[in-house]
């Protein structure tokens, strides 16, 4: 039998697999209460497991090597169908996000979280022994242009993440402090320059952040009813599928973007500290595989991928919290949903073969 496996699993971290694993079981337990025991809901959600962690299993057994290899094409497809669909994609509840590709519905902007932290650490690998302030330039030229053509859709959420995984890659190697400082201070200087910028929905969700009672049954209900959940909560919640707030149906979205707020009602801070925790580990044992990387590229791409999960989390609960602006980012590994599950999942599998295939490759 061990024969059997050993050829399966042997480019599977056990650590990080057992994370995730967990991570996604309390994931069904907590959206069969938010679902309304829908049984349907579950076994659709199984499905959408089932296929991403095949899709991590296949990407954990890519070496490095052939993820740089493809790293160019994938991110000048990427944004080929990013301009696609700004010419010709499927118009959806305002918004221009899907192309019709034969048959299939895609979303290209999902393959850009994977592709633009790739891109961007091929470019510093190939350039790591003279990296400059020029290369950050080109670095952050290379990452406007998807971030720019998402945000165009609008997709606010998605445009930030991509933003923040390519952020994460400029970063690592090595953007000087002196110029994220300035950066900070030309985006407070231009802050009224953007403010016009972002559409009227964007605004709005901005203004309710400060207060939400001043449109308490539009643009701030979702966020009152989410504070109210979480604080009703208390310590040790209300009990597992007895929230009133979500089995009742005053919280929306809350399969989805807000079902932060339905575990906080029903296990409390207790449970949401030890899902911190949870998040924690899989981040943790992400910062270890980017720190043993065997070169530049592993290490920016693991690194990325890693603190990119981290933004995911920290954007997610800030904003059902209240902190945050509600800007569409679902709980990572937790909300329901199979596009957004197959990219984390894969990402995960591209942080195996970085940790697995490492003997492999050369530094």
């Amino acid at each position: 039998m061990n024969k059997l496996l050993k050829p399966i699993i042997r480019h599977i971290d056990g650590f990080l697999m057992t994370s995730l694993i967990i991570t996604m079981i309390v994931a069904l337990c907590i959206l069969y209460s938010a679902s309304g025991q829908d049984i349907s809901r579950i076994s659709s959600q199984m499905v959408n497991i089932s296929i991403a962690v095949s899709l991590m299993w296949i990407a954990a057994n890519v070496p490095p090597q052939v993820l740089q290899r493809i790293a160019v094409p994938a991110y000048a497809v990427g944004v080929l169908l990013l301009i696609s669909v700004a010419l010709f994609g499927e118009i959806s509840h305002g918004a221009r996000r899907w192309l019709h590709i034969g048959v299939a519905k895609i979303q290209p902007s999902e393959l850009m979280k994977i592709a633009v932290p790739m891109l961007l650490a091929w470019y510093f690998a190939h350039r790591e022994s003279v990296i400059s302030f020029r290369d950050h330039v080109v670095g952050a030229l290379l990452l406007a242009v998807p971030v720019l053509l998402i945000m165009k859709q609008p997709d606010l959420g998605t445009s930030l993440m991509i933003a923040a995984s390519g952020f994460y890659v400029l970063f690592l190697a090595g953007l000087s402090w002196r110029l994220l400082i300035g950066a900070a201070a030309s985006i407070g200087i231009m802050a009224p320059i953007l403010w016009t910028m972002l559409h009227d929905y964007q605004r709005r969700r901005i203004e309710i952040l400060f207060d939400p009672y001043q449109d308490p049954l539009g643009a701030g209900y979702h966020t009152i009813q989410a504070s109210i959940a979480l604080g009703s909560g208390g310590l040790a919640g209300k009990g597992w599928l007895n929230g009133t707030q979500s089995q009742l149906d005053f919280l929306p979205e809350r399969t989805t973007d807000f079902i932060f707020a339905v575990f906080g009602e029903e296990f409390g801070l207790l449970g949401n500290i030890l899902l911190i925790v949870l998040f924690s580990i899989i981040i943790g044992r992400g910062l270890v595989i980017a720190a043993q990387a065997p070169n530049t590229f592993c290490r920016l791409l693991a690194g990325s991928i890693t603190l990119t999960f981290f933004t995911y989390a920290f954007v997610n609960i800030g904003m059902v919290s209240g902190i945050l602006p509600v800007v569409g980012v679902p709980l990572p590994l937790i909300s329901y949903g199979g596009t957004s599950l197959v990219t984390l999942l894969i990402s995960f599998g591209i942080l195996m073969s970085i940790h697995t295939h490492k003997k492999l490759v050369t530094s």
